[in-house]
């Protein structure tokens, strides 16, 4: 069986040379660019099953990469960022990345944050639908539908929604989610849950209907009953 390949591009080549080796050491094959347009046409010649890019690159942002990939793959996208770049971190999760691994990294660390994105993104066994006043969720399926129109979500952006759904009516915490989407590494980043949240409700919400996420301030949040 072939490793899982995953695009990583950064503009630094002594960061791109420890990916490779992280990424190697802990069974995957890292497919590596130096700039935003490599990256995007490694993507299209043969998409990989992830992508670790770099917020600042010497052509187009890793945000901007994140945006023009979201126009037609759902992989699991890894943002890298440098301290002080919160902005920049919030920006990329609402133009569709899943996580973010903040510089200087461990390598446990971002191998622990990729592991976690690829089984996000994994296909769920057979399980039943969920209708909610015109949104259907397919679990097995792992699509949505509004008043008949496909949502395309993340592979995040689906987990998050299948935990709220599968839970309709109960409150669920901050670090309930956290845990249960992302796994217990994750129990308190809270700006990573809320900036997901909003991005789902931006997606299955229409600005004129219904309200299907509830939220409990400073506890968390419910799918509607």
């Amino acid at each position: 069986m072939s490793a899982t390949r995953i695009l990583v591009c950064d503009d630094e080549p002594q960061i791109l040379r420890a990916l490779r080796v992280i990424l190697r050491d802990a069974g995957f094959e890292a497919v590596t660019a130096a700039t935003g347009e490599e990256a995007l046409d490694l993507a299209a010649v043969k998409p990989p099953e992830a992508a670790i890019l770099d917020l600042m690159l010497p052509d187009i942002d890793g945000v901007e990469v994140t945006r023009r990939l979201r126009e037609w793959t759902k992989i699991p996208i890894l943002v890298l960022s440098a301290v002080g770049e919160e902005d920049r971190k919030v920006e990329a999760l609402a133009a569709g990345a899943d996580d973010y691994v903040t510089k200087p990294f461990g390598p446990r660390e971002l191998v622990a944050r990729l592991e976690a994105v690829l089984r996000r993104a994994a296909p769920a066994g057979a399980e039943p639908a969920i209708f909610a006043d015109g949104l259907e969720i397919d679990l097995a399926a792992r699509t949505v539908k509004r008043d008949g129109e496909p949502v395309h979500l993340t592979p995040t952006e689906f987990g998050l929604l299948r935990t709220l759904a599968r839970n309709r009516g109960r409150l669920m915490t901050h670090r309930a989610l956290l845990v249960e989407v992302w796994g217990v590494e994750y129990e308190d980043d809270f700006q990573v849950l809320r900036a997901h949240i909003a991005n789902l409700r931006r997606k299955i919400e229409p600005p004129d209907g219904p309200r299907y996420i509830k939220t409990d301030p400073g506890v968390g949040y419910r799918f509607a009953e």
